[in-house]
């Protein structure tokens, strides 16, 4: 898989029927490694050893219903309350963040109400906070670690 603008992580990798499959440590099973896949498993990482978020306040590929459609976040971040704090949307690297990608995280909090997005394809990365009142997305370097 290609090299990601990410810390290295160590992941449990296995074969199965000429796949590759990688260990999801919040689904707690192995799944297909695809490229998107390979992002969404860095960024786990990434907010669970970096920016210190516990293990049971992230969801993966968490259903939502967005007017009569379904849609699945590629991961959310909860609260201690248990409301969305951060929303993340992960890309393959080959994919390029554009409007659509952003137009895409911001119709999901609509519904999900969330304080933080993060869009990443794993070689670009970015970070807003959303002022759900105005509507509107203030960019940052990064997301906050947790508070405990």
């Amino acid at each position: 898989m290609q090299q990601l603008n990410l810390s290295s992580y160590s992941f449990r990798l296995k074969s199965s029927e000429n796949k590759t499959l990688i260990f999801d440590i919040i689904r707690k099973k192995y799944v297909v490694l695809t490229p998107e896949e390979w992002v969404r498993q860095h960024i786990l990482h990434y907010l669970i050893h970096e920016k210190k978020y516990p293990i049971s306040l992230i969801a993966v590929e968490k259903q939502l219903k967005i007017n009569s459609l379904t849609k699945r976040t590629d991961i959310v971040v909860y609260n201690r309350k248990g409301l969305p704090e951060i929303i993340v949307e992960c890309k393959a690297p080959s994919i390029s963040i554009s409007q659509e990608t952003f137009d895409q995280i911001a119709r999901y909090n609509l519904t999900l109400e969330a304080n933080y997005l993060m869009v990443s394809n794993g070689l670009n990365h970015y970070y807003c906070q959303s002022d759900l009142e105005n509507q509107t997305y203030v960019f940052l370097r990064d997301i906050p670690e947790y508070e405990f």
